[in-house]
């Protein structure tokens, strides 16, 4: 076996075992979540699918392992630009709305966001007559046209935009949440792009397939974390992770004792937003008061860690020096929350009421217990708030 066989062998091994890996993924991640942005993951990997299957039955084609048609290596490579193209640009939708960008939240502006596909498509029709892209000369042998790089330029378009929204939206953002989420967003595309620059030059070397197949699997397991850690609506801790942030806090107290206080927080007259304006008001509702939560801990860094506990219900836990350092937690929550109010302009003021409990002088107490503590203290407050309003 000569050089340029075991390099075929080899190209064809790196794809099928990318195709494989990829089908897994998009079978494993079919029906797990029906958000919006989940489903347009599912679709960015069938594209993917189609493209690296396309790229094997090239590979096929041109090394004479399946018979050698200049129509069919001409017909891989078409599907093999076109699907470049559309796989780009449904990269692009998902990272769009994990951005939550408006580029992707109305019809018009998805048919312009989808143009530089369809001129990639007229350029692959063109090319059929023409040549400008790639051909196949009268020695069967496979060329890139004087237009070539315009395949490129055309499809990579939209991982550039995506990624560099990330990538400067990095900097502006304020949350640690939104910073590690765009920083992941904006090195998604550092691997493959080595990997095409490598494969453009030398275009023998399974080197696309390979690395696009790796990163995919790097977002599969990234996402599948945020499925089981976090709240998907609101993007803060789940309850698993609020045991874990408790149980760290409490384990590294140390020496110095510092107190370890819970704040139990609940939205007030939630079930009447929900009512008369309807869940997906509801919803933003929820993402409001998160928001403040989040805001209003930014003082007190990695001593705090959010969590959503259920329903409207949400939990802070805290390490603090003394009362006076969450009861001016306590006030910029409720500021930012009032802030976030007027910003909305919602036919509604979302409020909440809150419940505080700490842990006593060298007290070691269960999250449950301590949870407790805070509901009772919650509850007190929202009969005082009943009170006051008959």
């Amino acid at each position: 076996m000569d050089i340029g066989q075991l390099n075929s062998a080899l190209y064809l091994e790196i794809n099928l075992f990318s195709i494989i890996l990829v089908a897994i993924i998009a079978v494993r991640t079919r029906g797990i979540s029906q958000m919006v942005a989940q489903r347009n993951f599912t679709m960015a990997l069938y594209t993917l699918i189609v493209f690296f299957a396309s790229d094997t039955l090239w590979i096929l084609i041109e090394n004479g392992t399946l018979p050698f048609s200049r129509f069919w290596l001409l017909a891989t490579k078409d599907v093999y630009f076109f699907f470049t193209s559309l796989m780009c640009f449904a990269w692009f939708v998902y990272f769009e709305y994990l951005q939550n960008s408006p580029l992707v939240k109305s019809k018009m502006h998805m048919k312009y966001s989808s143009l530089f596909v369809t001129v990639q498509l007229v350029l692959i029709i063109i090319n059929k007559f023409t040549g400008i892209l790639y051909f196949v000369n009268e020695n069967n042998e496979y060329k890139r046209g004087p237009m070539f790089l315009s395949l490129y330029v055309l499809s990579y378009i939209y991982v550039i935009f995506t990624c560099g929204r990330a990538f400067f939206g990095f900097f502006r953002a304020k949350n640690k949440n939104s910073k590690i989420t765009l920083f992941k967003l904006a090195s998604f595309p550092i691997l493959p792009a080595i990997g095409g620059l490598v494969q453009f030059a030398y275009p023998r070397l399974p080197m696309v397939c390979g690395t696009l197949s790796i990163t995919v699997l790097l977002l599969y397991l990234d996402w599948t974390t945020q499925l089981i850690s976090v709240d998907p609506l609101t993007g803060l801790n789940n309850r698993k992770q609020l045991i874990n942030a408790y149980d760290h806090l409490i384990k590294n107290n140390g020496s110095d004792d510092v107190p370890v206080y819970l704040l139990m927080i609940d939205a007030n007259k939630f079930k009447q937003i929900n009512d008369t304006y309807g869940h997906i008001e509801g919803d933003a509702a929820l993402v409001r008061i998160a928001d403040s939560l989040r805001k209003g801990c930014v003082p007190l860094k990695r001593r705090a860690s959010i969590a959503r506990y259920g329903g409207d219900e949400f939990v802070i836990v805290a390490k603090a020096e003394s009362d006076d350092v969450i009861n001016d937690l306590v006030t910029r929550i409720r500021e930012e929350l009032k802030n976030l109010n007027d910003m909305a302009k919602s036919p509604y003021e979302v409020t909440v009421s809150i419940g505080i409990a700490k842990t006593g002088d060298r007290e070691v107490l269960p999250l449950e217990e301590l949870a407790a503590r805070a509901d009772e203290k919650l509850y007190e407050e929202k009969a005082k708030l009943k009170k006051g309003e008959r």
